[in-house]
């Protein structure tokens, strides 16, 4: 070969290189940005793009006017940490192990943040994820021990420990926007995990909204009074406003004298002990008129379970302001940076919780307001301003979903399935029915462990261990779920349908009685 030639040739090479890094590089900046956007007990009923009228929350509802609102989205299991493994693995909790709060969670084995790490993602966990050990699948982690705290928070950052001064909501989104701002690399695609602990209990709103809701009255669902009626697995709760909701650790009226001795006490005492004295101040100009108020009213009865109610949702919606702030303020990073585009950004919460249904707070049962989770995504390449979905959709389905619009195979063994088609408008094939499981039981709350599946209109429940109580529901007639029609003879052809369903359903994802008694024993062994 001539010298000459040989130039040729070596340019030609030269030329192929740089086309092929282009390309390689264009790859990179065609798969979209993931934000995933998880609070912490936020009720579906909290957002006011739901319309229920109770707070108005304008950034997480801008995700809905620029993409869609899911109608029905559910978890599979409504407790913290469970949700939050199944969002990780896409599977069921008896299958990833992560049945309860208490047992561990295994974190070698595949997630889809390891996934997409493999596929070229920067990956990011911020704020809270309620599992013990380093984050595993993550290029950068920075995240609350436990359940973590509302005022100056401990944060474990790559697997080191420090507290951070301030309220822990805006620390969280601060904490999310350095990482997009200063330390991602910015020629690849990111996933970024952004999770609030709000609304979580003891619901404890950031000083600047301490006041917020004090000139609301807010009317209980009209359920509120339930009494439970052929209904005995969940006459027997302990998570009651009324009867269990703990007047000081719950509602702050740790007073001074010390009259109010209750349960908790000693936990809110704790906690207030976190603050410095400007934060302190605060909180005790806006909670002491209401101690005293509290002491010269003296409600007992109903008139007592209205009043701690409403303090509960003052509360609780006061600290889903600082969430809402937050979401605002990586929206506009995303928007400032031209990002939006290619940015997929879900909102949602690791399940849904009670605000005065049935008279309770706190989440658990597979009934409507705690199964159903609040779900809005944007995503402006693909999804239509204010697409409206009604499809069946859980937390397992996030985990194949990322890995759809990141142009990544989803490993065979996910149970989830992805909703990109779906939020584009196209139903065909989609799941009719959805399965779920609750196992933390005996514990907190008094919570029967159950199993159940639901499709678009019926609702059948199987509680077992300290006992074997089915219940059916027709969510058309009965969507606030107050009669149980289990033995009604009318729908005893429903019964029999929704019984096949449900043996149907278990059997495609792999769970039985026997895994139930496996881990029963592993839980009372383990406490």
């Amino acid at each position: 070969m001539s010298k000459k030639n040989r130039i040729v040739e070596l340019c030609c090479f030269a030329v192929l290189a740089i086309i092929c890094s282009c390309n390689t590089a264009n790859k990179e900046q065609v798969r979209p940005n993931i934000v995933f956007i998880m609070s912490d007990d936020h009720a579906y009923q909290a957002i006011s793009a739901y319309g229920h009228g109770l707070n108005h929350t304008p950034n997480i509802d801008r995700i809905a006017e620029e993409g869609a609102i899911f109608t029905k989205g559910y978890v599979t299991n409504s407790i913290c940490a469970p949700s939050r493994a199944v969002m990780l693995t896409g599977k069921h909790s008896f299958v990833n192990g992560k049945v309860d709060n208490q047992q561990a969670f295994d974190w070698s084995q595949d997630n889809v943040a390891k996934q997409l790490q493999k596929a070229g993602y920067q990956t990011a966990m911020i704020g809270k994820i309620h599992i013990d050990g380093l984050p595993q699948g993550f290029d950068y982690s920075n995240v609350l021990p436990g359940q973590g705290q509302y005022y100056n928070p401990d944060f474990i950052e790559n697997g080191v420990k420090k507290q951070y001064h301030g309220y822990c909501t805006q620390i969280t989104t601060d904490i999310a926007l350095d990482w997009l701002k200063n330390k991602r690399d910015k020629s690849k695609p990111f996933l970024m995990l952004y999770h609030q602990k709000a609304p979580h209990r003891t619901w404890m709103p950031e000083k600047k909204y301490l006041d917020l809701f004090e000139d609301s009255t807010f009317t209980p669902p009209a359920n509120f009074f339930d009494n439970f009626e052929n209904r005995p697995v969940a006459a027997e709760h302990e998570m009651g406003i009324w009867e269990h909701m703990d007047l000081v650790y719950d509602l702050k009226m740790l007073d001074d004298e010390g009259e109010f001795q209750t349960r908790y006490r000693p936990n809110a005492q704790n906690i207030y002990n976190r603050m410095d004295e400007e934060q302190r101040a605060a909180w005790d100009a806006h909670y002491k008129p209401i101690i005293e108020e509290f002491k010269e009213l003296k409600p007992e009865g109903k008139e007592l379970a209205l009043w701690k109610f409403n303090r509960y949702m003052k509360d609780y919606l006061a600290t889903i302001q600082s969430v809402d702030d937050g979401v605002g303020q990586v929206l506009d990073y995303l928007d400032e940076e031209g990002l939006a585009e290619n940015t997929i950004v879900i909102y949602t919460s690791d399940q849904g919780f009670y605000l005065g249904e049935h008279g309770w707070f706190d989440k658990r049962f597979m009934y409507e307001e705690s199964f159903r989770t609040p779900i809005l995504m944007r995503f402006p390449k693909e999804i239509k301003p204010g697409t409206v979905v009604d499809g069946l959709v859980q937390n397992l389905d996030f985990a194949p979903t990322f890995l759809d619009y990141a142009e990544t195979a989803i490993p065979e063994d996910i149970q989830g399935e992805s909703f990109r088609s779906l939020s584009e408008g196209k139903t065909e094939n989609w799941r009719d029915a959805i399965y779920y499981t609750y196992y933390e039981y005996p514990g907190e709350h008094h919570v029967q462990r159950h199993y159940g599946v639901r499709t678009d209109r019926y609702k059948l429940i199987h509680f077992y261990y300290d006992s074997d109580t089915w219940e059916l529901y027709d969510l058309e007639e009965d969507p606030t779920e107050m009669t149980n029609l289990y033995n009604n003879p009318e729908y005893a052809e429903v019964q029999k349908q929704m019984h096949a369903r449900l043996i149907e359903i278990r059997k495609k994802y792999g769970d039985s009685d026997e895994l139930n008694r496996f881990h029963l024993n592993r839980f009372l062994n383990n406490r």
